[in-house]
């Protein structure tokens, strides 16, 4: 494997398009293009600007010397973590739907705050093996995730409170409140997005 698989090994794994890299460097797509197919090498700042972005060292993408072990031991760690974590928040709003459903009661937003909370703490754990630029990475793409479910649960209580009276986990719908109601969509729909671009644009800025 050569210089120009290696790049293109890296964009691939971050999931970038080459105008994607391209912009987080400063050059055109058009050298990323020939850095990939062979055509031409990085000049030296743009190896440095690619080992910083990509969180690997010069050595790696020069000769191709091994990821420390380590490391990728840490990030796996750390995936395992935030997909248990996802799972959690994304039960909670499935969970706390179904109690409530059940029982108009509650005890259904307790369960869903219950696991908000655990699968919060266990993103906070796997954290601490999420080291680097790729660590940061995958924080990032937890949050592009997580902000949704977080958020759901939360403000479905405050609409419902200030528009009907009462608690549920998901907004209901009252035909004399038709305004709280799209005042509700447009919020979370409005933070939900705000949220990912931010994550979006930190993860492609270069280091």
């Amino acid at each position: 494997m050569n210089l120009s698989d290696r790049i293109q090994n890296l964009r691939k794994a971050r999931g970038l398009s080459q105008e994607e890299l391209a912009e987080a460097l400063d050059v055109s797509r058009q050298a990323v293009s020939k850095w990939e197919s062979g055509q031409s090498s990085p000049d030296l700042d743009k190896i440095v600007q690619l080992s910083e972005y990509f969180g690997v060292s010069t050595d790696h993408l020069l000769k191709g010397a091994e990821l420390p072990h380590a490391d990728n031991e840490g990030l796996n760690t750390a995936f395992i973590f935030n997909s248990v974590a996802t799972a959690f928040d994304l039960l909670s709003i499935v969970l706390s739907a179904l109690i409530w459903y059940e029982t108009q009661e509650a005890g259904a937003l307790i369960a869903g705050f219950i696991f908000i909370i655990f699968g919060l703490m266990l993103h906070v754990i796997g954290s601490q093996w999420a080291k680097g630029k790729d660590g940061l990475s995958l924080k990032l793409r937890f949050w592009k995730i997580n902000i949704w479910p977080v958020l759901f649960l939360p403000m479905s209580m405050a609409y419902n409170i200030l528009a009907l009276g009462w608690p549920a986990p998901y907004p209901l719908i009252a035909t004399n409140r038709l305004v709280y109601y799209g005042l509700f969509w447009l919020l979370y729909l409005g933070l939900g997005t705000a949220v990912t671009l931010g994550c979006v644009k930190k993860e492609r800025a270069p280091a």
